[in-house]
């Protein structure tokens, strides 16, 4: 794809959006619609590259999934039949760069009495996988991963035997990932006893929300979540996934650093776990209003509607606690923080450097090329941004490092920035937003 010229934005932007599903949710809801016996409706499915490496694993172990992208009504139709009736896939299973389908398949097929080799693409192949595969083998699954001489890491590709039966274990999960809790949980279901996890922050819940919602007597005390197995799903029938609050979050930064912005974005993703933004924003002193909504299908999601105005922002102090609920949008957090007058801080964000890829460098180095003042402090382990706001961004060729929330980032700040950018490859974009650019131009008139 040819790079993406960025001109500053000519006047305030004033729309009100719709916007596709959820990412995180809508893997899990493939997953648990595909382990559930019943059919299952998922409506405002999105069609990004991800969740559509999640659709294409299950059909590729047999599941009956009918799929309809075209127009303004998304959604697909999976026929589940439960887990034992998955089947032994044909080849290897390939999740290109999802990270979210690699690791939560890992958990799935540990409960499957067959074996399955996932591989990946280059920027996932590079990816963390041993603080999933530690808790499966102690709960009786052999996994093998490929390992690196000089590090006492796994990464893809992973070859999974599982069993029927596993065994249930109690577990201090050593990074605050919902992925290795969501992989681990998804192992549980075909556990015999109870599964305990602690989490040392809170992370998303949505997998917890879907148990629920499949039948599954999943309890949370605390930073601790269990869930006695083997479990059965049912299907609820239909499914409705709010738009991705992470999508959202590019529009709502857009107006919350243009004076005079204003942008609505309707049934959006409410899930507490994923507010954080949100709370970063206010604690900035942006105007932001939201009004809830109550659909039956999406019962087992808080959504309702965001409204954003633009105003003068103030700088902020994140903390290491907080990080794990604002992980994917820390880089738009950073671009927030540029227009801030005074100094931001941004504690323990060392998540961000194992993601597609290290979005400490690629968003520094970029907002750097713009003009703007930003420190990367390494401190006992610690990584810690420090951004002076208010200095002028100027336009510049932005590099996206292959990595879309980097891409979509930088042009939000390129937008806000005066003379033109151009961003190199517009093409990473469609791994979790393929609309992302269209948007953008209703958006700005």
């Amino acid at each position: 794809m040819k790079p993406f010229l960025v001109r500053p934005a000519l006047k305030a932007p004033r729309s009100r959006l719709s916007l596709p599903g959820d990412k995180s949710i809508a893997h899990r809801a493939i997953i648990f619609a595909s382990l559930a016996s019943g059919t299952t409706v998922i409506s405002n499915f999105p069609d990004n590259e991800d969740c559509l490496y999640t659709f294409k694993a299950f059909r590729k172990m047999g599941v009956r999934i009918t799929i309809r992208l075209a127009g303004p009504n998304k959604y697909i139709k999976v026929y589940g039949r439960g887990r034992r009736f998955l089947r032994k896939p044909r080849g290897a299973v390939f999740v290109g760069n999802s990270g979210t389908t690699m690791r939560l398949m890992i958990g799935v097929l540990a409960g499957c009495d067959f074996m399955a080799r996932l591989t990946a693409a280059k920027s996932l192949s590079a990816r963390p996988m041993l603080r999933v595969s530690v808790p499966l083998r102690m709960m009786g699954a052999q996994i093998i991963c490929r390992k690196a001489p000089s590090k006492k890491e796994e990464y893809p590709p992973v070859t999974i035997h599982g069993r029927n039966a596993l065994l249930p274990i109690t577990y201090r999960v050593p990074v605050a990932s919902a992925q290795v809790k969501s992989a681990i949980l998804l192992a549980a279901l075909s556990a015999e006893g109870v599964t305990r996890l602690r989490e040392p922050a809170a992370t998303r819940d949505h997998t917890e929300r879907m148990l629920r919602f499949f039948g599954a007597g999943v309890k949370t005390s605390g930073r601790v979540v269990s869930l006695k197995g083997p479990v059965a799903l049912r299907s609820p029938g239909a499914l409705y996934i709010p738009a991705d609050i992470s999508s959202a979050s590019f529009f709502v930064v857009l107006a919350a650093i243009m004076p005079g912005s204003r942008i609505s974005i309707a049934k959006v993703s409410l899930n507490p776990s994923r507010l954080g933004i949100l709370r970063v924003l206010k604690r900035m002193g942006a105007d932001i209003r939201i009004k809830k909504s109550n659909l039956k299908s999406a019962g087992f999601e808080p959504l309702g509607d965001i409204t954003v105005r633009g105003g003068a922002l103030r700088p902020v102090r994140v903390s290491a606690n907080e990080v794990p609920s604002l992980i994917d949008e820390v880089p738009l957090l950073m671009v927030a923080a540029c227009f801030a007058r005074g100094v931001s801080v941004f504690k323990g964000v060392g998540e961000l450097r194992v993601k597609e890829t290290d979005r400490i460098h690629s968003v520094s180095a970029n907002l750097k090329r713009m003009g703007a003042d930003v420190r990367v402090i390494n401190r006992g382990g610690l990584d810690t941004v420090v951004i002076r706001g208010g200095r002028p961004l100027k336009g510049c060729r932005i590099r996206s490092f292959g990595d879309h929330r980097t891409a979509m980032s930088m042009v939000i700040a390129a937008l806000a920035a005066s003379g033109r950018s151009v961003l190199d490859d517009p093409g990473c974009i469609d791994k979790s937003f393929p609309g992302f650019i269209p948007t953008l131009k209703k958006v700005l008139g």
